[in-house]
């Protein structure tokens, strides 16, 4: 089964006393505080210990980067891009088949739509780096996000919708994700400059969450669209909608203060700034050739999704698979997802860029020849059932997928200078999420060329073929990757010094606008 990409789809406000206690401090003196004596050294690799590794690595988290910080990487990661959006793309799927009984290629075309509020992050990260509304630069967007993700899953869940209007409607969930999805990673972009050795560990935590979350909506999805059919389960996508109203109002941030004499000009030198600096940093080799690979590494692997779903679960030509199994694969999928972050986090950040990323490619070509053979039904010929080989495929599909997405995702944040990470990052992301959507439109078209329709799927083979081979060509553009380690600092000291009027810089000026998330000293090294 073709792997699920990145497709995207809180304490109370403490005192700023209580995050005084993290200033200065550095991994080696949280770990010096709990270091075993030397007569507990063989307690350290008892099982108890390892279980207790997360909970601890959790720890270090909240130590070194605002606690409020982490569970919004939980609530934004976890609940909404994990489980709303995996529990909205098995259910949006049915939706279009038995409700609204729409051809595999035409929702391959929808689909890509889907990126639109994706594509369109820079703009939100834009508003949320240089328009604050009162005081707040991260709280209202994820009020915003919360309030649109809500109302649209209840519209769409009420009534039958013209085809446009469940499409308006669906955009508008996934535009909810966009919006809370750029807020929370402008603080993931600041805090991965500041310190740079927890990068890895940030995007760790993010890919755990949405792995979590993911097992969570697929292993629900099946069961409710059975129960309550796929229009009525588009409703739960409500709940995790409203609590990004509820973080909105419950994360820790600092609220800036300005004359309202001098907020207009302030509001419009910040806008200029911004641009001036995407501008002047997407310009540089450094930057544009690895966002050109990131591109190119989507786009050319086009998806195939919808004509593999409705072959699936299709009596007459495919295996035939019911909802609630459809669910358990997907849900199976992303516990194999898990075990991607986790050998990431183990045996692969430390690996260089280039090399991990020719890597992951290759077995990432390699391993949608599966999807070939299960079309052919080849395994039927070695004994091997339909339902065992589904699972096993998917599982392998998604540890390369995530091995392959995780240090694409360090890479562009260590692409964005300070004081517009937000807004940089969000660029970055949207070039991602526009090969996403040449890659559904893409395959949308090759599906619809190729004759691949609800019932007829004799070229459903030669489609992924096809697909396959593009993977394997994308392999000629490796060079574009630099060939650094994930912990070296790959853009000009120039780039990284600057703040481009936003007041995150030094020297700006301006009281500090983004969320505490961190607190350290010098250049944000962490000295072991």
């Amino acid at each position: 089964m073709e792997s699920l990409e990145t497709e995207k789809l809180v304490d109370d406000e403490d005192p700023p006393s209580k995050h005084a206690d993290y200033a200065g401090r550095v991994p080696s003196q949280l770990i010096s505080d709990k270091q075993p004596t030397k007569g507990n050294n063989g307690a350290r690799s008892s099982p108890f210990s390892i279980l207790l590794e997360p909970f601890q690595w959790l720890q270090m988290l909240c130590s070194q980067l605002n606690p409020s910080f982490v569970l919004g990487v939980f609530l934004v990661y976890g609940l909404n891009q994990g489980f709303a959006g995996s529990y909205f793309k098995v259910v949006s799927d049915y939706y279009w088949k038995d409700v609204q009984r729409v051809q595999p290629s035409s929702v391959q075309l929808f689909i890509g739509l889907y990126y639109i509020p994706w594509v369109m992050k820079p703009l939100w990260g834009l508003l949320t780096d240089v328009f604050p509304v009162r005081g707040y630069r991260r709280r209202p967007y994820f009020v915003v996000a919360g309030a649109l993700g809500a109302a649209s899953s209840l519209a769409v869940a009420g009534s039958k919708l013209p085809v446009m209007a469940a499409l308006a409607c669906l955009i508008g969930l996934t535009a909810a994700l966009a919006i809370a999805d750029v807020t929370i990673d402008a603080c993931i972009a600041k805090n991965s400059i500041e310190i740079r050795t927890l990068a890895p560990d940030m995007q760790s935590l993010c890919g755990f969450c949405s792995s979590a979350g993911a097992l969570l909506g697929y292993s629900t999805s099946g069961f409710f669209v059975h129960h309550a059919g796929a229009q009525g389960a588009l409703g739960l996508l409500a709940i995790p909608a409203a609590m990004l109203i509820v973080l909105g109002f419950m994360i820790y941030e600092i609220r800036v203060t300005h004359t309202l004499h001098s907020e207009k000009r302030m509001i419009f030198e910040k806008v200029g700034a911004a641009i001036r600096g995407m501008r002047e940093t997407i310009r540089r080799p450094q930057v544009w050739k690895p966002s050109l690979y990131m591109y190119f590494s989507l786009a050319l692997s086009f998806s195939t999704h919808e004509g593999q779903f409705y072959w699936y679960t299709d009596p007459r030509a495919g295996p035939a698979f019911s909802q609630e199994f459809v669910g358990t694969i997907y849900a199976i999928g992303a516990m194999a997802s898990i075990v991607g972050v986790l050998i990431y986090q183990k045996t692969l950040k430390n690996i260089p860029f280039r090399k991990l990323l020719f890597s992951a490619q290759l077995l990432y070509g390699i391993s949608g020849m599966l999807d070939l053979v299960f079309i052919r039904r080849w395994n039927l010929s070695f004994g091997i059932p339909d339902a065992f080989f589904v699972i096993a495929e998917e599982c392998i599909s998604r540890v390369i997928s995530r091995i392959r997405w995780t240090p694409m995702i360090v890479l562009s944040a260590k692409l964005c200078p300070l004081g517009i990470e937000g807004t940089f990052f969000a660029l970055l992301m949207s070039i991602d999420s526009l090969g996403q959507l040449s890659s559904k439109w893409g395959g949308g078209l090759v599906l619809g060329f190729m004759g691949v329709t609800r019932t007829d799927f004799h070229n459903l083979w030669l489609v992924i073929l096809v697909r396959n081979a593009l993977r394997f060509a994308t392999l000629g553009l490796i060079f574009l990757v630099p060939d650094a380690d994930q912990s070296d600092v790959l853009i000009p000291s120039d780039l990284l010094s600057k703040s481009y009027g936003l007041g995150l810089g030094s020297g700006g000026g301006e009281e500090e606008e983004g969320l505490q998330l961190s607190h350290i000293k010098g250049n944000g090294d962490i000295q072991d």
